[in-house]
């Protein structure tokens, strides 16, 4: 059964209002009305499209989440060495324009804490990121000739996923004291790893 383009429309305008809203003022500031009011939209399609509020804003952050893995997944997929892969991927981490995504992720994990239901979304939504960590760090790793028995995969994905969400979560909160300096550390371990290997390596 097609879908009509003005519903495509409506739908599209009401995710993309809850994304401009949840930047601007957050998750408990947002009403139906208010909603509807910046998509242009009656406000009965809101909950006619999507049930409640809370389906909004877990579309919302599914669809955000879609595009930045995305990005994230053509970057890995290069040919350049790891090395300068995890320096674009760095600077992504702490560019101003990336606050966006950060604030609404960790809005909504907030909400997810007390609702079960929404917990399950939100945690398919850091699988995502995981996916995305899982297979870079594991060919970043075997191109820097790191042992995988001191240094296990897992472990590594999971210390990289907590190092960045430390470093988002901390600078949401106007604190970024450290973080250069752990990053250029992070930098010099890895210019150090990558000059140990052979020359003509296989990357």
């Amino acid at each position: 059964m097609a879908v009509s383009s003005a519903r495509v429309e409506a739908i599209d305008a009401i995710l993309d209002g809850a994304e401009s809203l949840l930047v601007e003022v957050g998750y408990a500031a947002i009403t139906t009305r208010k909603l509807a009011e910046r998509a242009g939209v009656n406000h009965g399609l809101v909950h006619y499209y999507f049930g409640s509020m809370e389906e909004v804003f877990l579309q919302v952050l599914e669809r955000y989440t879609e595009r930045l893995t995305a990005r994230q997944r053509a970057l890995y997929a290069g040919d350049e060495p790891f090395l300068e892969k995890w320096r674009t991927a760095m600077a992504y981490l702490v560019a101003d324009d990336e606050a966006e995504y950060q604030k609404i992720w960790f809005e909504l994990q907030a909400m997810a804490w007390s609702r079960p239901e929404m917990r399950e979304r939100v945690g398919r939504v850091l699988a995502d990121w995981q996916a995305v960590l899982t297979p870079a760090l594991r060919d970043g790793l075997r191109e820097l000739g790191v042992d995988a028995r001191r240094y296990p995969l897992d472990a590594v994905v999971s210390l990289v996923a907590t190092f960045n969400e430390g470093v988002m979560l901390e600078r949401l909160s106007g604190v970024d004291s450290g973080h250069r300096q752990l990053l250029s550390m992070i930098d010099r371990m890895l210019v150090r790893l990558t000059r140990e290997q052979p020359k003509g390596a296989t990357r």
